[in-house]
């Protein structure tokens, strides 16, 4: 009896030192990282996230969020969530985050001077508001990145997973209901357009369009989707995030929900903090395990 004890004691022990050496070796492999001008039918610039090992290499795309201020924009980050994409590139996934037209120095615009940025997120007045075209545009240019890093043959022509937050969550979200023979999988962090309306918290634009254009997306989603909202979110609540989602399943979206406790001051930029990730990943790493 005492032997089978020690026995055990020393399974658990060896067990948890190979799963030890397995996150150190993770956590060991190096990153290259670089901006890449990407050649599709609009020119788009990505930060590229590349382990240092054999490919070509599961894919994953990152979207960033949104604003609608065009200074605000300008000033935008090349990775809002550095920490998270390091995350998924250190498990074996090459990770291209676009810039989408109209952020970061390219948002610059001096119309009194005849220059004008591109810019796809405007989502019109909040009496009547179109939350679905914006999210399809970004959709789109997922496409164009992932048929551009395919055709370089540095990626998996299958199994590529699209990742946004916040209005880039919304684009995710969009691009599940598009027919892509080489998406496995959606996750989304916060997602959703409209918060915030005159800058106030809790305060959407137009919250039950909200949830029909989420239901849109799920009456053609055909892409498992994984979606994770915080607490404290004060752009999308909880009451409001649970409807949205509810909306997609209803319409025979295959989507897995999970609301996490507050984090922080404002949980709707969660994905942003590398304190995050021992709570997500577990979650993320279960949902692509689910859906490989």
């Amino acid at each position: 009896m005492v032997r089978r004890i020690l026995l055990l004691i020393l399974g658990i022990f060896l067990t948890n030192v190979a799963a030890a050496n397995a996150a150190d070796v993770i956590d060991r492999i190096q990153v290259d990282e670089k901006l890449i001008l990407l050649s599709s039918p609009l020119p788009v610039l990505a930060y590229v996230f590349r382990p240092q090992i054999a490919g070509p290499l599961p894919l994953v795309v990152m979207n960033h969020g949104e604003s609608l201020d065009a200074t605000e924009r300008s000033f935008f980050p090349l990775v809002e969530f550095r920490a998270a994409a390091l995350w998924f590139a250190q498990r074996g996934n090459m990770v291209v985050v676009p810039i989408r037209p109209g952020f970061s120095r390219t948002a610059i615009e001096l119309p009194e001077r005849g220059l004008f940025g591109l810019y796809f997120g405007e989502v019109g007045d909040c009496s009547s508001p179109n939350f679905r075209d914006p999210g399809i545009a970004i959709a789109t240019i997922n496409q164009w990145v992932i048929d551009h890093m395919i055709a370089q043959k540095e990626v998996l022509p299958k199994g590529v997973v699209v990742v946004g937050q916040s209005g880039g969550g919304w684009g995710a979200m969009a691009l599940s209901s598009l027919k892509s023979t080489s998406i496995r999988a959606i996750i989304t962090f916060a997602a959703g357009r409209g918060g915030h309306l005159d800058g106030k918290p809790n305060n959407n634009c137009a919250p039950d369009r909200l949830v029909a254009a989420t239901g849109q997306f799920g009456s053609t989603a055909k892409i498992p989707m994984l979606s994770i909202y915080v607490q404290n979110d004060s752009f999308f609540g909880p009451v409001l995030s649970k409807q949205m989602l509810d909306a997609y399943r209803a319409a025979g979206g295959d989507a897995e929900y999970h609301l996490l406790p507050a984090f922080g001051n404002e949980g709707h930029f969660f994905l942003h903090s590398a304190d995050a990730i021992p709570i997500w990943s577990p979650i993320v790493s279960r949902f692509l395990d689910l859906h490989p």
